[in-house]
């Protein structure tokens, strides 16, 4: 089993890769690792990112098959599925690390702030399921001086609102906090820049 500190920094070194634009020979697809697969999985990391198509989880990480048990959905949210597949990977597959994978310019994110300064009131009951989701972590931020600074508003919530989904894990689910407690989960938050393709850890990283 990989522990969450040695998936971390996997992760980080694979980011760095991707930054300079080369890929390592041990993440890329190949038959035999294909055929080893059908024995089973054990990803050192899962990821809940969000679904935006500039943002593959595997790619900006520069990892393989079967390497990275990946959950994705608009807004890096948290609800109940996302619980339970987070409670699969740890408990199934002994997966110690967990990362919520937000970016900037994210469009859910915008699409909240928008939605809270002028509702709309065509917008699908699907799509405002998303939305209320977001909303408790952002909407603090239009009581400040940064509703004047749009991109340093949409920069602060997107660090907010994956804030509020590493929170929502870390106690919203007995299993996940028992396997905080005794067996070496951590659970952090990054976010990731569609500009540079750097990945900040910026929550919960252990220091040192």
């Amino acid at each position: 089993m990989i522990s969450a500190l040695e998936g971390l920094e996997l992760l980080r070194n694979g980011n760095r890769r991707f930054v300079a634009d080369v890929r390592s020979h041990d993440t890329l697809p190949s038959r035999a690792r294909r055929i080893e697969l059908t024995a089973g999985q054990e990803p050192f990391a899962a990821v809940l990112g969000c679904s935006d198509s500039r943002v593959p989880v595997e790619i900006v990480f520069d990892q393989g098959l079967g390497d990275l048990f990946v959950i994705r959905v608009a807004g890096n949210i948290v609800a109940p599925s996302q619980v339970g597949s987070v409670e699969f990977a740890a408990e199934q597959f002994g997966t110690r690390l967990v990362v919520v994978l937000g970016h900037s310019d994210c469009g859910a994110i915008a699409a909240t702030l928008e939605q809270l300064q002028r509702p709309k009131e065509n917008q699908s009951k699907n799509l405002h399921s998303i939305v209320d989701l977001v909303r408790p972590s952002v909407e603090d931020l239009l009581a400040t001086d940064l509703r004047y600074d749009l991109d340093e508003l949409v920069h602060q919530a997107v660090r907010a609102n994956i804030r509020a989904s590493v929170n929502h894990l870390r106690h919203g689910s007995e299993i996940i906090e028992q396997l905080i407690r005794n067996d070496g989960l951590l659970v952090v938050g990054a976010e990731y820049s569609l500009q540079s393709g750097v990945v900040d850890f910026f929550d919960g990283v252990p220091e040192g």
